[in-house]
């Protein structure tokens, strides 16, 4: 902290996208195809499941050699290529549940740390902005307490599973597990959800071999379309051509990427397969992804060339303005809206609408970047700090910052467009101080949002997010000289806030508050001259 502002991080440009997905829907696919499909999903579905509760029952004692051995059981009842996507599916299932495991940890403590440190403060105590106050009352303060007992039990038995290696998994969703008992509220019958619940427990999926022929060899899809699948054993007697292969009457054609996709597999180039059924649609999808080789990100002096977007993310909308290399402002403050209301399918739609049209907009302005914020609401969301402000966690639940940074990275590496994160503190206090009103006219209003782009804009160049001021009228100081208030990108404090001009003292008084001379005697005495008039000396020269 230096001078109550805390140190602000260098910004940074985010590095690329490492993978790539592409879907296309199978269309027209016979009564015979969707059975041999549901009997493929349903048996490698058992075969996954078994090996999942197998590697949690290993917990941290697992081994490479459990690992060989729960393969070659596998192989037996499918084929080799098979049981290694099975047992790396359940590996990545595992190591994902440990994650979110450790996560929920740290959330527990959180809260635990939170709620000790509110209860030792008296009734009735305010809080800052850094720190929250006491509860309002006893019976808050009682139901606090309690509370505070069921999260360290939660705590205690948490790190015990962690310590022991057991983890929570449920193949297919935990969420639609729970739906199963509130059918009514999620419009739902018991047989609907029934056939969600065996559609989403399903297992066609293989990964990609490079050198191998189109790059897979389990799921195989040819340069014209064709899609063909190697059966499991006991499933062989469904195969319709040679080498126990069952081929789909329908054919596939990616709209998006379709290109680059078939370049690879021209190449033998490693491409994943998975295959899945929409039970809301009744429709069968094929979604191929690929990775691609790690690409070393622009230094940042090249991304503020030619200057950047700087957008505020919000609760519904972005805001955005065009910042020249220089810092300045340009054009009119534009704003792109969403709605995250509905479904996930619906805000993941929404979100990608406004992108696609923020891109396209910054395309048009040839700006060379774009700067966001790095967001992190986790420690923001928490029930024990604002219990009270319902509202205020839900509007800050609602800002996408995980799936914006995936989106965003993803959709403008294709627009030969670089991302430069910058720390998000005091943009939105300092934008709206420095530029909200300057910038405002009668035929433009200016939010705190549009205030708030510009300064991450200017963070994002590595300028102050203070703005210049005007050099002083002629006989002030300096003759009308160059006199800025921005200081150097390097100098300490240089974002901090400017006092305001009331704090100044007079010229004639002393800090400690004494003058420098006595005061003057009544204007209505000018008899006699002041002692200390100054008089300028002749220009003349004697001799």
């Amino acid at each position: 902290m230096v001078g109550g502002v805390r140190e602000l991080a260098a910004p940074f440009v985010a590095p690329g996208p490492c993978g790539v997905a592409v879907r296309d829907c199978l269309k027209h696919l016979t009564a015979q195809d969707e059975r041999v499909l549901r009997a493929v999903g349903e048996h490698q579905g058992r075969l996954a499941s078994r090996d999942l509760k197998a590697r949690c029952s290993d917990g941290l004692e697992h081994s490479k050699e459990a690992w060989a051995s729960r393969k070659r059981d596998l192989t037996a009842r499918s084929s080799s290529r098979i049981a290694g996507a099975i047992t790396k599916s359940t590996h990545d299932q595992w190591a994902l549940a440990r994650r979110c495991q450790a996560a929920h940890i740290q959330t527990l403590e959180s809260g635990i740390r939170t709620l000790r440190h509110r209860l030792s403060l008296p009734i009735g105590t305010f809080g800052t902005k850094r720190a929250p106050g006491g509860y309002r009352s006893k019976a808050e303060w009682f139901h606090k307490s309690r509370r505070l007992k069921v999260l360290e039990a939660r705590h205690t038995a948490a790190v015990a599973d962690r310590q022991a290696g057991r983890v929570r998994v449920v193949r297919g969703g935990r969420r639609l597990l729970n739906t199963r008992h509130h059918l009514t509220d999620a419009h739902l019958t018991e047989q609907q959800w029934r056939e969600r619940w065996e559609a989403e427990r399903w297992f066609i999926a293989a990964d990609g071999e490079s050198g191998k022929r189109f790059g897979n060899e389990t799921i195989r899809v040819t340069d014209t379309g064709e899609v063909s699948i190697k059966l499991p054993a006991p499933l062989a007697h469904l195969a319709n051509t040679t080498h126990g292969r069952y081929t789909l009457t329908t054919t596939v054609k990616f709209a998006h990427r379709g290109v680059e996709w078939a370049d690879r597999i021209a190449a033998n180039r490693a491409v994943a397969y998975r295959i899945h059924l929409d039970t809301n649609r009744g429709r069968w999808y094929l979604t191929a992804s690929w990775q691609r080789p790690t690409v070393q990100t622009i230094p940042l002096a090249t991304a503020r060339a030619r200057g950047v977007i700087g957008v505020d993310t919000n609760a519904d909308h972005f805001a955005a303005y065009h910042l020249d290399p220089h810092g300045n402002p340009t054009g009119e403050p534009h704003r792109f809206p969403y709605d995250l209301t509905g479904t996930a399918a619906h805000r993941d739609a929404q979100i990608r609408h406004a992108l696609t049209q923020l891109l396209h907009w910054a395309k048009q302005t040839g700006a060379g970047a774009i700067a966001i914020e790095d967001l992190d609401f986790t420690t923001e969301k928490t029930r024990e700090k604002h219990g009270r402000r319902k509202r205020f966690r839900q509007l800050i639940s609602g800002i996408p910052t995980g799936k914006l940074k995936a989106r965003l990275v993803s959709m403008a590496a294709e627009q030969g467009l670089s991302i430069v994160a910058v720390d998000p503190a005091y943009t939105s206090r300092w934008g709206a101080q420095h530029w909200q009103k300057p910038l405002a006219t009668p035929h433009r209003k200016l939010s705190r949002h549009d205030a708030a782009g510009i300064a991450i804009g200017r963070r994002a160049l590595g300028h102050p997010v203070r703005r210049r001021t005007a050099p002083p009228p002629h006989d002030r100081s300096d003759r009308a000289g160059h006199r800025t208030a921005q200081a150097p990108p390097g100098a300490r404090g240089c974002e901090g806030t400017r006092p305001p001009a009331t704090d100044h003292a007079p010229r004639d008084v002393q800090p400690n508050g004494t003058r420098k001379r006595q005061p003057s005697a009544s204007n209505t005495v000018r008899d006699a001259p002041s002692a200390h008039r100054w008089v300028q000396d002749s220009l003349m020269r004697t001799g």
